[in-house]
């Protein structure tokens, strides 16, 4: 599954292969959620809130471009890296 991002300690990836809704995975110190591009938890936990508000920071700023991730996906075009926060 590529990665798209990593920010504190925090993985990003989106599946080639991926069911709709659009969506992105997220890791984050063993633990796992896919998440909406409004950065609502869809599936799984990850218990740090701390983590859980930086991933719905990120998902809102880079909105537009998990979009065109996503179409990409669906085109079986390369994913692009999406900038880390900072």
């Amino acid at each position: 599954m590529p990665t798209i991002s990593v920010f504190f300690g925090i993985i990003i990836r989106m599946f080639y292969r991926d069911h709709n809704p659009p969506h992105f995975h997220a890791e984050y110190q063993g633990q796992n959620a896919t998440f909406d591009f409004d950065g609502k938890i869809v599936e799984g936990e990850i218990d740090s809130r701390t983590a859980k508000d930086l991933i719905k920071k990120w998902a809102r700023l880079h909105k537009l471009e998990l979009d065109n991730n996503w179409k990409h996906m669906r085109q079986q075009k390369a994913f692009v890296r999406i900038e880390p926060l900072k």
